[in-house]
């Protein structure tokens, strides 16, 4: 929880300062990607690179998870300028909510206007085939400690921003477009929080299905959150990497996640580059 706004503040604009003089003869994005698990390839795709570890930039975080390098990369995707955060942080890193999204509150202050943010997710839908995409058109979020809890910074956004779309509409539409005119399966479908690290037993799996989640993760919830307050337009895709606990049978692990990921990494590296070649902010 943020106990002192003057404080948090001075450090979100620390670090955005420390990047917008880093790119002063750049054009500065108004896009920002942030790479789950399968999509790490995208992070050499992009033309004119400059890439800035996060533990050099004044107040980041440091990456933890398997699979995330900690890095912040900009350069030309698709003809545009994008930010691409190569690595994001998670509450059951031991992190507090204010530090799981700083990145998205410098973002914000730098002038970003669309998060595309992706991930990997336990399907929870009996009809679902791993791996696939699904587009995130809302979410579950009764088990995360709410990431705008304390004293509101007004500069940020409103005390009670309204949660009706966090997901963009269009930009869901724009999503499930490209991948369908790239011939990618993807559906529609809502995701459910879960604080982690470790996976959820089969009795949520079997409530959270009841209560109409479609998948399962432990990321992306806070800052869309975070975002959404900051008037950020938000755009979400999940990789099923594994069916949800007491599905299949089988014991869950890290490793199962990792490979059906890679399985599914060419389609998610098209699907993203296409979706911001179309991208209008």
């Amino acid at each position: 929880m943020i106990t002192d706004p003057k404080e948090y503040i001075k450090r979100v604009d620390g670090a955005a300062d420390y990047i917008r003089s880093a790119l002063s003869n750049r054009e500065m994005p108004e896009v920002c990607i942030v790479l789950g698990s399968g999509l790490g390839p995208l992070s050499s795709m992009a033309e004119n690179q400059l890439e800035f570890s996060y533990s050099d930039i004044p107040g980041f975080p440091v990456s933890t998870a398997p699979g995330h390098k900690g890095s912040l990369i900009t350069g030309m995707l698709s003809g545009k300028p994008v930010f691409m955060m190569n690595g994001r942080f998670h509450y059951y890193e031991g992190y507090p909510m204010e530090t799981v999204t700083f990145y998205v509150r410098v973002m914000g202050r730098l002038g970003v206007k669309a998060l595309l943010l992706t991930n990997a997710s336990g399907g929870i839908g009996l009809d679902m085939k791993v791996p696939e995409l699904v587009a995130i058109t809302d979410h579950l979020s009764f088990y995360s400690e709410s990431v705008l809890i304390g004293p509101n910074i007004s500069e940020f956004g409103t005390r009670f921003p309204d949660q009706c779309h966090v997901y963009d509409p269009e930009l869901t539409d724009l999503l499930v477009n490209c991948a369908r005119d790239l011939q990618i399966r993807i559906s529609r479908g809502v995701y459910a929080y879960s604080k982690g690290p470790q996976y959820e037993t089969p009795a949520e799996i079997r409530a959270l299905r009841i209560l109409g989640a479609d998948c399962v993760g432990m990321s992306t919830v806070p800052e869309a959150i975070a975002a959404s307050h900051m008037g950020i337009r938000v755009a979400a895709m999940s990789c099923v990497t594994n069916m949800a606990a007491g599905i299949s049978g089988n014991p869950l692990s890290e490793q199962e996640v990792l490979d059906n990921a890679a399985l599914a990494s060419d389609n998610s590296c098209a699907l993203v580059k296409e979706f911001v070649k179309r991208l209008k902010v």
